[in-house]
């Protein structure tokens, strides 16, 4: 069996779910932060962290995976320079999320701090914009092997 489709499919609705997720956190859920309250923040931050991971976690290792297959096991119908592109995306996802998204979770996790929150909602349109782009990219190689298949 040719693995190439599947692979596609997985990366694309990983990579959708994750596009849509980022746009619900950065337009209603970080902004929402300062409304809790000094005396609840800590908590609210914790549940945050712990939940969001249960979402994000495993979405963002299919995604990174199938991308890697993807460069890996080129497709009929997709540039290499595109999956390269869609890997490079995904890398610049992850060190968005390790070296600035996630310091300032914890800096959080110790209590709201007006300063962190702000950067966390300003620096998280790094990866709004770089998902984004990885979404129209994802459907984009999506339309290209559909329209040269004869499916």
């Amino acid at each position: 069996m040719n693995w190439s489709l599947p692979i596609l499919l997985a990366n694309t609705v990983a990579t959708l779910l994750l596009t849509g997720l980022i746009w619900t956190i950065q337009v209603v859920h970080y902004p929402l932060f300062d409304d809790v309250g000094d005396q609840n923040f800590v908590r609210y931050q914790h549940r945050h962290q712990t939940n969001i991971s249960y979402i994000v976690g495993p979405v963002m290792l299919v995604e990174i995976a199938t991308a890697i297959l993807m460069v890996r096991y080129p497709m009929e119908g997709i540039s290499t320079w595109l999956t390269y592109l869609g890997l490079a995306l995904v890398v610049l996802i992850w060190m968005s999320t390790a070296f600035i998204q996630v310091p300032c979770h914890h800096t959080l996790a110790l209590g709201f701090d007006p300063s962190a929150h702000k950067w966390l909602v300003t620096s998280n349109w790094i990866r709004t914009v770089l998902w984004t782009a990885r979404g129209f990219l994802v459907v984009w190689m999506l339309l290209s092997v559909m329209s040269n298949s004869s499916v």
